[in-house]
């Protein structure tokens, strides 16, 4: 199957390009790749800062579940630079395989389906990780 199968036109009027677009498996290109890398590595240093100051200020152990919401989002930018698929475009039916901003459209409604599916993934992935970690954070023995 084609590109022209799945997409039609850039968000900017742009020709689409050889792209290698696969529905559910692959939605982004290098320059996503590397801003979801970056989300990734911004997430890790919250949650590791975050747990710091929890553990600085004597924080309970429950009030470290808190770091599940940087995990997740850590986790997040990690996984969708890991698999080269954005959850977010994929919920919205669009690729991106160009510079950042450029997406687009998927019209193929099978393709749409695959990229929801593989998104809802990403984003339970996501939560089960910050969820490990924010249940770690709370049992290990810190403080008194």
């Amino acid at each position: 199957m084609t590109l022209s199968t799945y997409a039609a036109s850039s968000s900017s009027g742009t020709p689409l390009a050889s792209v290698e677009y696969r529905p559910g498996v692959c939605n982004i290109g290098p320059a996503e790749i590397a801003r979801r890398r970056r989300a990734g590595h911004v997430g890790l240093l919250v949650t590791i800062a975050a747990f710091a100051a929890l553990v600085a200020i004597g924080a309970p152990p429950l009030a470290r579940l808190i770091l599940v919401l940087p995990a997740a989002a850590a986790a997040s930018g990690y996984l969708q630079a890991w698999l080269k698929f954005c959850a977010g475009f994929g919920s919205r039916g669009i690729f991106n395989f160009g510079p950042v901003g450029d997406t687009q459209q998927v019209v193929d409604e099978d393709a749409r389906a695959r990229d929801r599916a593989r998104a809802n993934l990403i984003g339970l992935a996501s939560l089960a990780i910050g969820v490990a970690v924010g249940v770690v954070a709370a049992v290990i023995p810190f403080g008194a």
